[in-house]
């Protein structure tokens, strides 16, 4: 959704439901014509530039500025209405929207997108309002598949007495799924909404100051009282704990599994970057790999995946020219490109053929190099092995040119042989290595040989 879209979606609404009631304020209600009224709008006076959604150079380095862009008009009030699941329409107008892009997807045919819902941790029934949401309102399409991310928010709802420590946010997290995944018949919405979900993602500004560093004298999660905010490597860590334990029971139960897909290295210090590779199966961003040659590495010889997005960095991170993306690709790691924040960031309705398009005409991409992207991409989706099959041929979990089917990749077999012989060169370079040292050090423990003298 861009913000052309946002815009006549709501002027259609003032139009439609000028009168219904869409929110309580102070134990009032209020319709939508009232809110408006409130701000001394009218849907003629609205325009793209009223709305001012879109980052700026206002937002570089300002993620407080950047987050005030979620809010239209400048006002929290029209963001609950119209871009929240939960809310006093129980999310009708956020769904009509997603049901809109989704309907753009299926048109277009060759675009599928894994959107992101919140979770909060707030409260246990969040869950179940979100299914509840999704399922009630038909929120649904093959092209599309949910990721739910998780803000690091706690010092916040700690701050305000929401919660009485971090185990209690873990719970509201996680217990939920426990529930749904032993009992589904208990949660049905919850159950079939769980279907359609990928995996977790860990979101909020990686670049706010740490006051802590997770070791083994950390306190344990219903110990953590402080209102200050857990360290990145502290949430990512009982997150990917409890998603592992949830992982077995759902498999044992013969349900689809869930992977962590966190935010990792768009800001903040380089083990962020540690972080993720311990638990990650795929990380977004990925930008301070760059200043760190050897995680660089290990992220090339583990091939995790890096979701970048550098119509995002360019706005708040790190010039566009700036960018490591086609260090990353030469080098051979697991690259694609991604939208992020499509309502901020881009223009049209084809964002994805936004980033295609200005990273081929700026870094002058070859179509081979935009087709590897494309694979990548799909490789790193959390979509169906069936759906994986249909666009990259059935035999893609091969290794090497064996599972490239240039008639639906479109990348040469000489391209998917040469970044799999590259890989098996420096894996079998690291384990020699490792088999040198050892028997050095098992020559300095027996001592010199008799022909040593």
């Amino acid at each position: 959704m861009n913000q052309k879209h946002l815009l006549r979606f709501i002027k259609r609404a003032m139009k439609k439901h000028l009168d219904e009631i869409v929110h309580v304020e102070k134990g009032k209600e209020q319709t939508l014509k009232e809110v408006f009224e409130t701000m001394n709008l009218t849907a003629y006076d609205l325009s793209v530039d009223t709305l001012d959604v879109h980052a700026d150079r206002n937002t570089f380095h300002r993620f407080d500025k950047f987050n005030a862009k979620y809010n239209p008009i400048g006002e929290s009030i029209l963001r609950e209405i119209f871009i929240k699941t939960d809310n006093r329409v129980s999310g009708k107008y956020f769904a009509h929207i997603i049901k809109e892009v989704m309907s753009d997807l299926e048109e277009s045919k060759y675009q599928n997108a894994e959107l992101r819902l919140s979770i909060y941790g707030r409260s246990r029934d969040e869950w179940d309002k979100l299914a509840r949401w999704a399922v009630n309102h038909r929120v649904h399409s093959n092209n599309v598949r949910w990721l739910v991310q998780v803000p690091r928010l706690f010092d916040v709802y700690r701050t305000k007495k929401q919660l009485a420590n971090f185990q209690e946010m873990l719970e509201n997290i996680f217990l939920p799924l426990y529930e749904a995944t032993v009992h589904p018949a208990q949660h049905p919405e919850l159950h079939l909404f769980l279907e359609h979900v990928d995996g977790f993602d860990s979101v909020d500004d990686e670049s706010k100051p740490e006051h802590h560093i997770f070791n083994l004298d950390s306190p344990l999660p219903g110990n953590w009282v402080e209102e200050d905010n857990p360290p990145y490597s502290y949430y990512l860590y009982y997150m990917y704990a409890n998603m592992t334990v949830l992982n077995h029971l759902r498999r044992k139960r013969g349900f689809h599994t869930f992977v962590l897909r966190p935010h990792c290295g768009e800001a903040g210090p380089i083990h962020h970057l540690v972080s993720g590779f311990m638990v990650s199966e795929n990380i977004s961003h990925g930008l301070l790999l760059r200043k760190a040659p050897v995680l660089q590495y290990l992220y090339y010889l583990a091939q995790i995946g890096i979701a970048m997005s550098p119509l995002s960095n360019n706005s708040l991170f790190l010039s566009y020219h700036r960018n490591p993306l086609p260090e990353y690709l030469s080098r051979g790691l697991m690259v694609s490109l991604s939208t992020d924040d499509p309502l901020q960031f881009h223009f049209t309705k084809e964002p994805l053929m936004e980033e295609y398009s200005i990273a081929t005409q700026v870094w002058k991409l070859s179509s081979c190099d935009m087709c590897e992207l494309a694979r990548n991409s799909v490789l790193m989706s959390g979509f169906s092995h069936k759906v994986k099959s249909y666009w990259l041929g059935p035999h893609y979990l091969k290794e090497g040119p064996e599972g490239n089917d240039i008639r639906r990749t479109n990348v040469p077999d000489i391209r998917v042989s040469y970044r799999f012989e590259t890989l098996c060169q420096e894996l079998t370079l690291i384990t020699q290595a490792v088999q040198t040292e050892e028997l050095e050090t098992i020559q300095e423990e027996d001592g010199p040989g008799p022909d040593a003298f």
